[in-house]
């Protein structure tokens, strides 16, 4: 699926605003402060019906307004589609795919997939673990939909079997109970380990050439780290149970799945800890690009790619060879720069440009 086209309404700065989207790039250009970020946050709400920069999405409405729209238009092999997102803060978010509400937009099989570069996203590489176990999660679901449950009855059963801890402590349950929803939990939790470690598979090798092809070096790799070592349920269920005691005294389960982590590592060493800003940026870059040829390999549906404010911490040769990688790679991509020229290429006919001005979207006549 291909997005063609935004419009929006009343969302953060703009009051209204249509843009059309190119086939391969599109570069939005103009001043800080214009609402180039805005327009890609824009595209990710239609995509996801959530924002990708605030949970406080009451500052997604434009002040003064009481509502904010985004409509998105996109063609597939079957013909075109729209979805569209309205908010109305304090509401529930009215999301619509070709005119029939649905609850969830990340449900919905015929959307466009969306991965996003954003400064702060950085956090995803040098924050806590916690942030890359949703990431990978993420991944798992883009790749194999129909495994997106295992992650939420894994949630489930650990939610249950804290609860229960909880009891036990307070006098008002039984530390044998425990043992069945160790049983429930290992099931899922193996389920899960098998699903992200196939998924960080999928994507080893294109990481290693993308992080060469970036500048980051030739001895790169992404790994999975899972919390247990268990290869069965049974032996997931029996190091839950070794460890009864000091989840009694914690108040909580403290092993298994909901621990695990994801790692970069250059020459050895952890990019999370040893490396510099530049080079946890080329980390991100590679691992989003790898995960969207992964997904493109398997379900014929690559990620939309966001990139917000990626060049001004890239020298000459890293920019071109980013640009050249989002246009030899599948599907499109959207990157905003504050200067044309930091875009190697921008000023090619086959390349879509959005110029922005106070909120304000102008589309280059020349655009493809």
């Amino acid at each position: 699926m291909r997005l063609v086209a935004v419009s929006l309404r009343d969302f953060r700065g703009y009051d209204s605003a249509e843009a059309a989207l190119g086939d391969g790039l599109t570069v939005v250009w103009g001043p800080n402060g214009a609402g180039k970020t805005n327009l890609l946050e824009a595209l990710y709400f239609g995509c996801t019906g959530r924002s990708c920069r605030t949970t406080n999405e009451r500052e997604l409405v434009r002040f003064g307004a009481g509502a904010a729209r985004v409509v998105l238009s996109a063609v597939a092999e079957d013909g075109p589609h729209e979805l569209s997102v309205g908010f109305v803060p304090g509401e529930p978010k009215r999301m619509r795919v070709d005119g029939a509400p649905v609850e969830r937009l990340l449900d919905v099989s015929n959307r466009p997939l969306v991965s996003v570069f954003l400064p702060d996203r950085l956090e995803l590489i040098k924050g806590a673990p916690s942030l890359r176990r949703a990431h990978l999660d993420q991944f798992v679901a883009a790749l194999w939909p129909a495994r997106a449950g295992t992650r939420r009855a894994y949630a489930q059963a650990l939610a249950q079997r804290n609860a229960l801890i909880s009891r036990i402590r307070a006098g008002a349950g039984s530390r044998a109970s425990l043992t069945a929803w160790d049983e429930q939990l290992a099931r899922y939790g193996v389920e899960l380990m098998c699903d992200r470690g196939s998924a960080i598979a999928a994507l080893q090798r294109s990481f290693a050439t993308l992080s060469s092809d970036l500048g980051l070096g030739a001895d790169v790799t992404v790994a999975y780290r899972p919390r247990s070592s268990a290869g069965s349920a049974a032996e997931l269920a029996a190091e839950l149970g070794e460890r009864i005691d000091s989840d009694l005294e914690r108040g909580f389960t403290a092993h298994g799945p909901h621990r695990d982590d994801l790692s970069i590592v250059r020459e050895g060493r952890e990019v999370r800890t040893y490396g510099s800003q530049g080079q946890q940026r080329l980390g991100l870059l590679a691992l989003l690009l790898s995960e969207r040829a992964a997904i493109a390999s398997t379900r014929d549906a690559p990620p939309v790619l966001l990139l917000d404010d990626v060049m001004s911490e890239l020298d000459g040769t890293r920019r071109e060879a980013l640009v050249e990688l989002l246009r030899a790679g599948p599907g499109q991509s959207v990157i905003t720069t504050t200067d044309l020229g930091h875009v190697p290429g921008a000023r090619e006919p086959e390349v879509a440009r959005l110029e922005i001005a106070s909120g304000h979207v102008l589309q280059d006549a020349l655009a493809a």
